[in-house]
This record gives C-alpha cells, sequence and structure tokens, in this order.
C-alpha cells in the first residue's frame, strides 16, 4: 500500500513538474516575442507614423493662417492702393510701431457713426443760391471778416445750390462755396478736437472708469484700431487742415458744380463697391465702383476725414501729422498735402494742383478760423 501511494506521489509531482515547466517556456517565448516587437528594426515605423501624426495635425492647424497671410499678400498689392478715395473698402496699414499691419476691418463699426448722421434727415430742404446768398447777407457772414476776427457762424446747409453752377462770377461762385463748407469742415474738426481731449483726459488718469472704457472701445472701431493701441488711436484721432479740406473738396467737385455733389452731396469724391452711389459716365462703369451719395452734406465731410484718418493710403500723412504735434507745430496744409498723392490716379499732379488752390484763394486764411459755439461745450474751443 505504502509503494502505490509513493509512485502515485512520485508520479503527481512528476507531471506538476512538468506542467510549471511548459508555463516557464511559454513566459519566455511570449517575453521573447514582445523584445522582437520592441528591437532597433521596428521602432522605425512607429516613430515614422507618429511624426506623420503630429505633422498632419500642425498641418491643419496653421493652414488657416498661411492661407490668410498669402492672400494679403497676393490680393493687397501695390497695384490695388491707387484707389484710395473709396469709403467701403477699408484696409489698414501701419508705420513701424505706430501703427498696426495690415488688417481687415469692420466697415459697419468704422462708418457707424456717418452712416447714423446719414439717416438722420431724408427729407431735408434744397434752398436756392439767392436764398442762401441773402441769408449770409442778413447774417453779416462773409468771408473778408473771417479772414480779419477769425470767427464762422454755425451754418449748416444740408445741400448745395442748384444754381451755384450758373453763377457766372467765378470769384463769387468760389465765395459762396467755401461760405457753405467751411463752417461744416470746422465742425466735424470741432468734433475731433472734444474726442482728442477726452482721450488725452483718459490718458493721463491711472485708472478709468467703465464710461471711459466702453467710449475707448467705441473709438477704437471708430478709428479702425484693431490692435487696441492707444498711441495708434492718438495719432489717428486727428483734425484734417481746414484749408487742406476746402481745397479737396473744390478740386472734387469743381468749386461745387459737380454732378456727384449737387445730386448726392459727395464733396470729396469717395467711392463705393457697395451700398448707395450715383454711377460714372460710360467712359469710368468699366472700374465698376460708384460715387458714395449722402443725404447730408455733414456726412459727406465727415466720411472723408475718416478716410484720411484710418486708409492705408494715408499712412505718411498721418505720420507727418504726428511728427507737426510732437513738435507742437501748427499743420501746414502745404507739407502735408504731398504726402495724398495717392488720392488720385493723378499722383503727383493732383498734390500740385491743390497747393495751387491753396495758395491762389489764400486757403491758409481759414486754418485758425474758429466756428462760433452753439454749446457750452463747444465754448472752451474759442
Amino acid at each position: 500500500m505504502e509503494d502505490f501511494n509513493l509512485r502515485r506521489f512520485k508520479k503527481f509531482n512528476f507531471k506538476n513538474l512538468a506542467k510549471i515547466k511548459f508555463k516557464n517556456i511559454n513566459r519566455k517565448k511570449r517575453t521573447v516575442e514582445n523584445l522582437y516587437l520592441l528591437s532597433p528594426n521596428t521602432i522605425g515605423p512607429i516613430a515614422r507614423t507618429f511624426i506623420s501624426c503630429v505633422f498632419v495635425i500642425l498641418f491643419f492647424y496653421f493652414a488657416p493662417s498661411i492661407a490668410n497671410f498669402t492672400s494679403q499678400k497676393i490680393f493687397l498689392s501695390d497695384e490695388f492702393q491707387n484707389n484710395s478715395r473709396k469709403i467701403m473698402t477699408y484696409e489698414l496699414s501701419g508705420q513701424n510701431s505706430l501703427e498696426e499691419k495690415d488688417q481687415k476691418i469692420n466697415e459697419k463699426d468704422l462708418l457707424s457713426d456717418i452712416f447714423s448722421l446719414n439717416d438722420l434727415e431724408t427729407d431735408t430742404v434744397r434752398l436756392s443760391a439767392s436764398t442762401i446768398q441773402q441769408l449770409f447777407k442778413d447774417t453779416d457772414y462773409n468771408l473778408n471778416d473771417i479772414r480779419k476776427n477769425k470767427l464762422v457762424k454755425p451754418v449748416a446747409l444740408t445741400w448745395l445750390p442748384k444754381e451755384i453752377k450758373n453763377i457766372e462770377s467765378t470769384k463769387k461762385r468760389k465765395e459762396l462755396f467755401i461760405q457753405i463748407v467751411l463752417p461744416l469742415i470746422l465742425q466735424e474738426n470741432n468734433n475731433i478736437k472734444l474726442d482728442r481731449i477726452k482721450l488725452f483726459s483718459i490718458i493721463k488718469k491711472s485708472s478709468n472708469t467703465d464710461l471711459e472704457k466702453k467710449w475707448l472701445q467705441k473709438k477704437y472701431k471708430q478709428y479702425g484700431v484693431v490692435s487696441k493701441d492707444i498711441t495708434t488711436l492718438k495719432i489717428r484721432m486727428d483734425e484734417i487742415p481746414t484749408s487742406l479740406a476746402i481745397a479737396q473738396a473744390a478740386k472734387e467737385t469743381g468749386w461745387g458744380t459737380s454732378r456727384f455733389a449737387l445730386d448726392g452731396n459727395a464733396l470729396f469724391g469717395q467711392w463705393t463697391w457697395s451700398g448707395e452711389g450715383l454711377k460714372p459716365k460710360e467712359s469710368e462703369k468699366s472700374k465698376g465702383h460708384k460715387v458714395m451719395k449722402f443725404n447730408v452734406l455733414q456726412a459727406s465731410v465727415r466720411a472723408y476725414q475718416r478716410n484720411l484718418n484710418t486708409h492705408k493710403s494715408y499712412k505718411d500723412f498721418r505720420k507727418a501729422r504726428a511728427e507737426f504735434r510732437e513738435n507742437n507745430i501748427p499743420l501746414d496744409s502745404l507739407l502735408l498735402s504731398q504726402h495724398l498723392d495717392k488720392y488720385a490716379e493723378t499722383g503727383q499732379k493732383y498734390v500740385d494742383i491743390l497747393q495751387q488752390i491753396i495758395k491762389q484763394n489764400n486757403l491758409k486764411d481759414f486754418d485758425d478760423a474758429k466756428l462760433l459755439p452753439s454749446s457750452k461745450k463747444l465754448e472752451s474751443l474759442i
């Protein structure tokens, strides 16, 4: 009995031992297989697969930025910069550290206050030339007095008179035109002066109120300062010399006699590819643009100033103006006009004509003219 049990025990241990050895062999085999998977011959394909995945992810991440940069470089080339009188397609560019690089901006934000002003009155009354002349006579509003005392009555007409083109005397026609546009230009410059006063008061403070912050955000949009840089806003939010604005209005409208001026209050010939406007003659229809139409003359002046203060074609104009301010020198329309060669396709010839208009008509006499205040807020500007 004992021999049988002993043999049974030995047989049992032998089988168990065989099973254990067999399991150990399987473990070693799997270990060798695992090592084979991680051998130098197989690391290459895994690494390449990982790198490929990373490359694909990075490509789709940066592809939109690359495409946007390329399109700006291709489609915003120099050949399009000469159409700088257009008002509805704004693209901004910087000058060194003063202004940000070319960026698309929201034209509704840029022109919101102009659209609002333009929509205020749609059924305005157009006075005749004789009525306007009599009105000016009755109120003692004449250019000779303005050249002496530098004070301008706050007359705000909404339309040029149709009969201005029928005034035979060139001198009288020019005088009437200046009398009409001068208060409008001074009014817009006053608006900018008040904004600059507020801007500088905000800059001097160590902290600002919520209302001041909201005002800043509004002005950033109006002047197309996408970077929200306060220095850029200060450079753009500035006046246009009165004599320069009068000269450009005179040149663009033929002293108020052009169809665009009489039918659309377009004092500065600004272009638009969308919105309401007047179609040019057959010879210019191929360009696909219109001349922007305004309901009131004031809106045309404001749009003109916003154009010079934001459009990339006039960054040198703004830089030169900032240098005048930095050195506490009065703005010189003759010197600043040198930077408006891109306003018209004639380039330097256009600048020469502006300077000639300013000199021949003594328009610099009006640069230091002040608009008589219509409110207590404006009294500080006199």
